[in-house]
């Protein structure tokens, strides 16, 4: 299975039809029937409001992001719901590699909250976070579960033959209980078959193919530049940055070698200012973590104010912008602040409480040493060659 490169695409022609650009259908990629009814359900544009928006729309392949914010970074650092006029209120995270985040949970040696899903972690697992989107008013403002069923249900749909088959096969469903369901049970366990389909295509290989240069040079069938090697020693030294974008190979599920996944999947506030763009700036103070009503409950001291995931660096050269609120438009930028925060006339932490001021704010990089370690992050994105690695997975929350 391997991501198909797709060049000069439009991005103005519907989502359904971009997906079959990008993929081949079912079998054709190896695909189970799951799988398979996930990616349908996954670029179904007929599940939002106004039949515009799908998963795929601000989690596009190859990277898995929004296209729109990735094209104009600076005009477009959150991304438009179905009703266009409405945004959300942060930068939508990349879905690669997504899959290898654990479930939320305290680590009580490290004395941290690891995994989970979205900036904030509130959502356990994949599947838990599948559900979230089509009902946020913001995003696909569907008004109810019962009201997504019925779309995938509904005689119009271009995916009618194929979900019919499929949630028969995958589930054991007749397509017509979706449309006219018993009860508010029955209802919730239909919509919890959705999102595990969608989660179960997430946990695939097109999310996460391990095809980047870095992938390349750790097999041994490539070799970074000058600028590269400089990068990546400077990333694992002088930078720090795999103090929490760990770049130690793991291991596989067959005990074999499996590459890093450039995060250690915790949460921290590195500092980034509140966003000043229009779409933004009337926003109230995004504490992260510490926003959350169950984090803030069982944390009165307020330790997790401001901390936001700490997100895998795969891909990200080319999944801008940056931050959690989109404030950094290139890679350059983010560079530059991680170097500079404490010594330049950055804005102040849109929260100051538990800023990060160990391993970044004033790393004393040069101009040319920041430029090395832009160059080591460009070398990690995916599509550099064919898949290589034939580790199996190990088992995704």
């Amino acid at each position: 299975m391997r991501i198909i490169k797709v060049v000069s695409i439009s991005l103005s022609l519907p989502v359904f039809l971009l997906s079959t650009l990008v993929y081949a259908g079912g079998s054709k990629t190896g695909l189970s029937e799951k799988e398979e009814l996930g990616r349908l359900l996954y670029f179904d544009e007929n599940l939002s409001i106004n039949r515009n928006q799908a998963c795929a729309t601000c989690h596009f392949p190859p990277a898995f992001v929004d296209p729109a914010n990735t094209a104009d970074p600076i005009n477009s650092p959150v991304s438009a719901g179905s009703d266009v006029t409405l945004h959300g209120g942060r930068n939508a995270p990349s879905a690669g590699y997504a899959a290898f985040s654990p479930f939320f949970h305290w680590d009580g040696v490290e004395g941290l909250y690891i995994g989970g899903q979205f900036w904030d972690g509130r959502s356990t697992t994949l599947t838990e976070q599948a559900k979230g989107p089509f009902l946020n008013p913001v995003e696909m403002a569907m008004p109810s579960r019962a009201a997504v069923l019925a779309r995938i249900a509904e005689k119009s749909n271009p995916n009618r033959s194929d979900y019919k088959k499929l949630w028969k096969a995958v589930y054991g469903v007749k397509l017509s209980l979706l449309d006219e369901p018993d009860s508010d049970v029955e209802v919730d366990a239909l919509y919890e078959m959705m999102a595990d389909a969608i989660a179960a295509f997430e946990k695939t290989r097109l999310f996460s193919p391990f095809t980047s240069k870095f992938d390349y040079v750790l097999a041994g069938l490539a070799t970074f530049t000058d600028a590269e090697q400089r990068g990546l020693d400077l990333f694992n030294g002088k930078a720090q940055c795999n103090a929490c974008h760990v770049s130690d190979t793991l291991v596989a599920p067959d005990g074999g070698i499996m590459p890093p996944l450039f995060t250690d999947f915790t949460y921290d506030n590195i500092g980034i200012p509140k966003s000043t763009h229009p779409l933004l700036v009337d926003n109230p103070v995004d504490l992260g973590l510490g926003g959350r009503a169950d984090i803030a409950a069982r944390d009165p001291a307020g330790a997790e104010k401001g901390k936001h995931k700490v997100m895998s660096l795969r891909n990200i050269a080319v999944t801008a912008p940056y931050g959690h609120n989109g404030f950094f438009a290139t890679l350059e930028d983010i560079v530059h602040f991680y170097n500079t925060r404490d010594v330049a006339d950055w804005p102040a932490p849109e929260v100051a409480d538990n800023v990060n001021v160990d391993e970044l704010g004033d790393l004393g990089l040069s101009a040319d040493e920041e430029a090395d370690i832009v160059a080591f992050l460009k070398t990690l994105t995916d599509g550099f060659g064919e898949v290589i690695h034939t580790f199996p997975f190990p088992p995704f929350p």
